[in-house]
């Protein structure tokens, strides 16, 4: 990509540092959002990054400023990859494997935008969060 102006470096700098905030920081409030996203060599091998990126997309073109996404490394479940963890505030953590594409889409809409999550991506796991 060829930049042909300063004005046109800086809004390209503006929308990359609205998706880095919005991956490190999101919002601060009381009913916050994480989206873990496994980001160690299988998840990665499997298009994690591509998974990560949708995320972002997704949560900054419906406005969820209540969302942080957070990559992080090893999940556990590498025949799942890519595997996602949503923590939801006074709720059990949820993980989800092989999240792909429409996938992404399906929940943020069902259970992020929605509350309920999606039973048939759920990878069943019996743990507690620290």
């Amino acid at each position: 990509m060829k930049v042909k102006s300063l004005e046109e470096l800086k809004k390209i700098r503006e929308e990359s540092m609205d998706k880095v905030n919005l991956r490190e920081h999101g919002e601060i409030n009381e009913d916050k959002i994480e989206i873990l996203v496994g980001m160690a060599t299988c998840g990665i091998s499997s298009g994690a990054r591509e998974t990560l990126n949708e995320f972002v997309e997704e949560i900054k073109k419906e406005k969820l400023n209540n969302v942080k996404v957070i990559p992080v490394g090893c999940i556990g479940y590498c025949h799942s990859e890519p595997t996602v963890q949503v923590n939801i505030s006074g709720e059990k953590p949820v993980l989800y494997g092989n999240v792909k594409g429409k996938r992404v889409h399906e929940i943020i809409e069902k259970h992020i935008k929605g509350g309920k999550p999606v039973e048939n991506l759920i990878l069943h796991v019996d743990f507690e969060r620290a």
